[in-house]
């Protein structure tokens, strides 16, 4: 179950590294605590103050972002916390394709002390903002939603009106019978069309600078294919690839393609035209490429009930950009992403987030929500099918099973007191009191949204519109101070939101097993890497589910990609530098292997007696008779 998060929201165009390690810890942080589920905004920490501000601000005593970040720290260890710092105000500039930080090295990782001791305040303090007053202010009382139209909550069990699910996927019947490759697999989402807008915008970029890059599609794959093997293969620093050491050379890279040739086309790698980015989009140099994955990734996504939906972070240690920092969390910097998955982690639509600065939320929901429905949206282009979706107290809210009932959707989520619109369940308090197991629960007449607190190893309150407490079921549940099992009632939308919830953090695993560990200078170079991940993640899920008699685990499927890409795509113009090719995985992978006649005669790589023919992707001697099982396994 996610935990309360609290943001610290800074607008600032000077350039961010990463946050370190706090040292000295405060005593106490009293007003922390007054700041639950709330927020704080980091004001004009580049701007200049008045004579007047700066007097009167010297007669408050302010709360400093190095508190907020030391009382996070000192957090236990269930929960966790969030610090997000807006892009630059510049961000479709020229200057955001570099960045001051080398993370090719090993360079200490800091915030400027400006930063570390800049006063913070209250994102709702209102017209104190404007005063200049940087105090730390307690978050306002909450409004209690539903005051003007009280809803009327009853001891009854949901009745729903969904229909039942009966859709069927021709999709993925269609390509289980292509029998694709992994590499196919992975080319539905880098497919010919990616491959080529991104050989383009990288082209037209590298002319704006006035160099002529002549990037070919061939040497853009190569690059993915260092990219992909880097996951599982990780040097100190990547030029070791290319080192003629015998602990390091990698023939593989090294047959590829040039050291310095992969270095000039990764510094020049774009996805959008400088001359047409958006001003209002932080990831403008980007959206292009979210724009194709998203399609891509919803083209060819199973066809399924249910889906989660949650936040992934896409972890990132340079200066500026939209970064953000959890607290008890394994990728604790970098962009947070909102992510809608299968329940087993298939990626099918996500966005990066850029805060309630650039972001307006629907009218009634928080971003949060706002996002779900976003997701939504985009799972009803396929068509209006009464999917399920599980989320976390993040983003749920009464209000927003009210939208997703009335657009036909099923919805799941642990939900925050505060955000039941005053349904008279039982005290927390009164609850742990009775045995484990014990749940209450009520349901609005009116809409048929159900909210339920149930009594596990903590107090958990649960919301749906779509699923109730019967059937019950028993369950066996370990107790630590009677060292027995025992068994205990669990109503079915917590079984269900147990089974089926978690397809984020499937993915997330996924990716961090072996994610892409080269980056560039680019503010976004990191995000370019979990694309890659993400794709690969879904190729995967798709592997698993076309190819159930032959599969294979994430990493030997990322060593087949890579290996197929580094061959395939070589460069072979120089002398010497076929001779030294290495037989893979490309050889069985029934993709564009072609007998062709050669002038010179050579030795057949299958009988070994003379022939004038060769295959033209392996680049081998090989007769006609023998073309075929040279070819197969």
């Amino acid at each position: 179950m996610a935990s309360t998060s609290r943001c610290i929201f800074a607008h600032c165009i000077c350039s961010l590294t990463c946050f370190p390690a706090i040292r000295q810890m405060p005593a106490s942080f009293s007003s922390l605590g007054a700041l639950s589920c709330g927020s704080f905004c980091l004001e004009h920490l580049c701007s200049r103050d008045t004579t007047a501000e700066r007097e009167t601000r010297s007669k408050v005593k302010s709360t400093k972002l190095l508190q907020v970040l030391s009382a996070l720290e000192e957090e236990e260890s269930g929960k966790d916390g969030e610090i997000f710092i807006s892009p630059p105000e510049n961000a479709a500039g020229d200057f955001t394709d570099e960045d001051s930080g080398d993370e090719d090295g090993q360079r200490g990782a800091y915030l400027p002390a400006s930063l570390l001791h800049a006063s913070v305040v209250s994102e709702d303090s209102g017209a104190e903002e404007d005063s200049g007053d940087l105090e730390l202010q307690p978050v306002r009382k909450r409004q209690k939603t539903g005051i003007g139209s009280q809803r009327v909550w009853t001891k009854r069990d949901i009745r729903p009106d969904f229909g039942s699910w009966t859709a069927s996927d021709p999709h993925i019947e269609y390509l289980k019978s292509q029998e694709l490759s992994p590499v196919g697999l992975f080319e539905l989402f880098f497919d010919e069309g990616t491959i080529n807008f991104i050989v383009n915008e990288t082209n037209r970029y590298a002319w704006q600078k006035n160099f002529n890059l002549g990037l070919t599609a061939q040497e853009l794959k190569c690059v993915l294919g260092i990219l992909i093997l880097s996951g599982y293969i990780c040097y100190p620093r990547r030029r070791m690839f290319w080192e003629t050491s015998p602990d390091s050379h990698h023939h593989l890279v090294a047959d590829a393609i040039r050291r310095d040739r992969f270095e000039l086309i990764f510094s020049y790698l774009h996805f959008a035209d400088n001359s047409e980015l958006a001003e209002t989009d932080r990831f403008a140099k980007v959206r292009p490429l979210i724009i194709r994955m998203n399609s891509n990734f919803q083209k060819h996504a199973p066809l399924e009930e249910f889906y989660s939906f949650g936040e992934s972070m896409c972890e990132y240690f340079g200066h500026g950009g939209s970064k953000q920092l959890h607290v008890g969390k394994p990728s604790r910097l970098g962009y947070k992403i909102w992510c809608g998955t299968t329940s087993r982690g298939y990626l099918v639509w996500f966005e990066p987030s850029q805060g309630t600065l650039f972001t307006k939320p629907d009218e009634g929901l928080d971003l949060g929500g706002s996002m779900v429905i976003k997701f939504v949206d985009a799972l009803q282009q396929r068509g209006c099918l009464p999917y399920h979706i599980f989320f976390d107290k993040v983003f749920t809210s009464v209000k927003l099973m009210s939208i997703l009932r009335k657009k036909g959707v099923k919805a799941t989520g642990t939900i925050r007191e505060y955000r039941t619109e005053r349904c008279p369940l039982k005290d927390p308090k009164e609850l742990k009191k009775m045995k484990r197991g014990s749940f209450d629960y009520k349901v609005d007449e009116s809409e048929e949204i159900i909210v339920c607190r149930w009594h596990d190893s903590s107090v958990v309150n649960i919301c749906s519109n779509a699923v109730g407490i019967e059937p019950m079921r028993l369950m066996s549940r370990y107790s630590g101070a009677a060292n027995t099992r025992t068994q205990v009632h669990q109503p079915s939308l917590v079984r269900l939101y147990q089974e089926k919830a978690g397809g984020v953090s499937r993915m997330d695993q996924n990716i961090a097993n072996y994610k892409v560990k080269i980056r560039g200078m680019k503010w976004y170079s990191s995000f370019i890497g979990y694309v890659i991940d993400a794709a690969l993640n879904n190729a995967w899920q798709l592997h698993r589910i076309c190819c159930k008699d032959a599969q294979v685990d994430l990493l030997a499927f990322r060593r087949y990609v890579a290996c197929v890409y580094l061959e395939s795509n070589a460069d072979i113009s120089s002398q010497g530098r076929q001779s030294r090719r290495l037989e893979t995985e490309s050889r069985f992978d029934m993709i564009g292997h072609w007998i062709i006649h050669q002038d010179k005669r050579t030795r057949c790589a299958l009988c070994h007696s003379q022939t004038n023919t060769r295959c033209e992707k392996c680049q081998k001697g090989i007769h006609a008779k023998c073309f075929r099982e040279y070819h197969i396994r």
